[in-house]
């Protein structure tokens, strides 16, 4: 079997939900269709993660397709861990996280998230914060970006 991972990261906060489910529902279901098993890393650090996780369970319902899974990865241990567990096909804590200091966590993740992926969707509109440094590294690291934010998908901001 063939599997695909994708990644996904963007600014804590949106002003256009619409506008990313415009630009996002297109990319999932082509994947879906295409692909013979995709993963879908994420994480839950603001709404472009949340309303993504959301559209990822929307169109698998809506396909009905069995290729695919929803990944919570998280930084460290949080609270109500059974809310994500109901929610998430699985979740990872990174081996490597272990005791690192919270504030690097995050950072640490995300890296940890694009160096196992093929695919790296991001809303990047701002230079500055942790969604554009994960693009960054993406691209330092030869990825496939994809910037929602940009007409052609794939420019910088």
């Amino acid at each position: 079997m063939s599997f695909f991972t994708v990644s996904f990261f963007g600014h804590r906060e949106l002003e256009d939900l619409r506008q990313v489910e415009a630009l996002l529902l297109p990319l999932l279901r082509k994947l879906i269709k295409e692909k013979e098993f995709v993963t879908f890393l994420i994480g839950r650090n603001g709404e472009f993660d949340e309303y993504t996780a959301s559209l990822i369970k929307g169109v698998r319902r809506q396909l009905d397709e069995n290729n695919s899974e929803l990944v919570l990865v998280l930084p460290y241990k949080v609270a109500n861990i059974e809310y994500y567990e109901d929610y998430y096909d699985s979740i990872i804590l990174p081996a490597s996280l272990h005791g690192v200091h919270p504030k690097s966590a995050i950072t640490l993740k995300n890296r940890w998230m694009i160096d196992r992926s093929d695919l790296v969707v991001v809303f990047v509109e701002r230079h500055k914060g942790g969604a554009y440094a994960a693009m960054q590294y993406a691209k330092k690291k030869n990825k496939s970006v994809i910037n929602l934010a940009q007409k052609g998908g794939d420019e910088e901001p």
